[in-house]
């Protein structure tokens, strides 16, 4: 006898959703730098705009926004690409959220540590921030980048609100 109750489909949903795991990270290669905390990597085929978790680098135009966004190519160029995910996937403007790895090395942490990003908490997605303000401790204590010169006129924030297209 087959049963009528419609919370029985609702229930292997919600069975099936617990059973099939979400991906957890992903891997790809770089397609295309747009600036120190985006980039396009290619996964499974498809074009992937990814914004680079708890951090901000300096814009196109402003100062150090050139060196941020060659140091994203350098470090990526040719290479695997592994994208860890936190809680938030997707941003505002329809972005992938993530930590991306070269190796066992992270980009988030390896630009900001180079003094060429700032760490920023962007809640929820919280899950490597001591390590990114650490980064950025060590930058500035070793006046790494920009922080050679204590740091960037304008925060990108900063940047972004007085050049508004």
């Amino acid at each position: 006898m087959i049963s009528r109750n419609p919370l029985i489909p609702c229930l292997l949903l919600v069975l099936i959703c617990l059973v099939v795991p979400v991906k957890a990270a992903e891997t790809g290669r770089l397609h295309s730098v747009i600036d120190g905390d985006s980039l396009e990597v290619v996964i499974e085929g498809k074009v992937v705009e990814v914004r680079l978790i708890g951090i901000d680098a300096p814009e196109w135009g402003q100062e150090y926004g050139l060196a941020a966004k060659s140091f994203v190519l350098h470090f990526c160029l040719g290479k695997e690409l592994k994208l860890e995910y936190d809680k938030d996937r997707r941003d505002r403007y329809r972005r992938s959220l993530a930590y991306v790895y070269v190796g066992g090395k992270m980009l988030n942490e390896a630009i900001v540590r180079e003094g060429l990003a700032l760490a920023f908490a962007y809640k929820p997605n919280t899950r490597h921030q001591a390590r990114l303000f650490q980064a950025q401790a060590d930058a500035r204590d070793a006046e790494q980048g920009f922080w050679q010169q204590g740091g960037l006129e304008l925060t990108p924030s900063q940047w972004r609100k007085k050049n508004r297209r």
